[in-house]
Formats: C-alpha cells, structure tokens, sequence
C-alpha cells in the first residue's frame, strides 16, 4: 500500500517565487503543480504551501510602548514545489490537497487574530516571530493529523469529516479572511 499524498509546509520567507494566495473563490487544479514529480516517493502529489506574514512599526524612543504597526499575513501556494504523478491522481487526491491549502488558510487566519489580539511592546519583531513559530506547529500538527484522519484520502469517511472541520473552523475565523481583491 503507498500513500497517496503528502504536504510540504514552507515557513519561511520565499522572495521572488511564484505563488498563488489563497482565495474563497479559487480553486486548485492540476495545472498549478507545477513542480518535477518525485517518482521514489511514496506519495502521488504534493502540496507546497505556507504562511508568509511582514510587519512595519512605530514607536517613540522614550516609550516600550508601539505606537502603531501594519501587518501582513497571508498563506500561500508554491507551484514550483508542489507535484503530482498525472496517472495516479484523480479528483479525490485533488480535493485532499486543497484542503492541504484551506488548512494552511485556517492558520494564517488563527495569526491574523492572534495579532490582533497581542499587545506588542518595542519588541514586536520577537513578538511576531513567536507567535508565527506556536502557529506553524499548529499548523503542522493539524496537516498531519488531516493525512492520518483521511489515510492520504483513502478513507471517503475520513475525508468528508475533515472537509466539513476545515470548513466550520474556517466559518468561524471568517472575520480573519482577507478581503477579497
């Protein structure tokens, strides 16, 4: 028995690659796995997809306090790190490795409120660094969970399940989403 699929969650900053930012109203497909398939793994496709955030603040020299600051949070798709084996995959392996990226959604919303939420002092870059590293556990935590529930998509039950979880949890961070452009 192989598995059939795999996540690669990227946390760092990638500059210069091509990305796809997560959107409510757009959809993977094939054609965005853009990358060479590895054909010893035991995976048949493989998503790409991260959380990239930046930050600019103010503050006074006198003060620990901020006195303002912007961030940006969003999650990403890598097509040049993502791959599929074509005469393995079908529409069930493709909706896995969307909800791969919803996931990955759910948790740049989950930062966007922990931002939100989080008093910074002068320190916010060490602030912000901690915060996104507990996310990225989290993150990682809930990919592998999602696999083992959904046995890589195997498991029509396991599946469904996750994808009415990723939805309500998505549902409930919906102040968190990004406006639409």
């Amino acid at each position: 028995m192989y598995k059939l699929l795999g996540v690669l969650c990227l946390f760092l900053f990638v500059q210069n690659e091509e990305t796809i930012t997560w959107d409510a109203n757009t959809k993977l497909y094939w054609g965005n796995f853009q990358g060479e398939p590895e054909r010893n793994s035991d995976a048949v496709a493989i998503t790409a997809s991260g959380i990239t955030y930046g930050f600019s603040s103010k503050s006074y020299s006198n003060s620990s306090e901020i006195i303002e600051y912007t961030t940006s949070v969003v999650a990403q798709f890598y097509p040049k790190k993502s791959w599929y084996l074509k005469e393995r995959v079908n529409d069930t392996v493709l909706g896995h490795e969307q909800l791969h990226f919803d996931i990955t959604e759910l948790h740049a919303r989950k930062f966007r409120k922990r931002i939100k939420e989080t008093k910074f002092t002068k320190n916010i870059k060490e602030e912000l660094n901690k915060i996104y590293a507990e996310i990225n556990i989290s993150l990682q935590q809930m990919q592998n969970e999602y696999d083992n529930g959904s046995d890589y998509s195997r498991s029509y039950e396991g599946q469904i399940a996750w994808q009415k979880r990723v939805a309500r949890e998505l549902r409930k961070y919906k102040k968190y989403e990004l406006p639409v452009k």
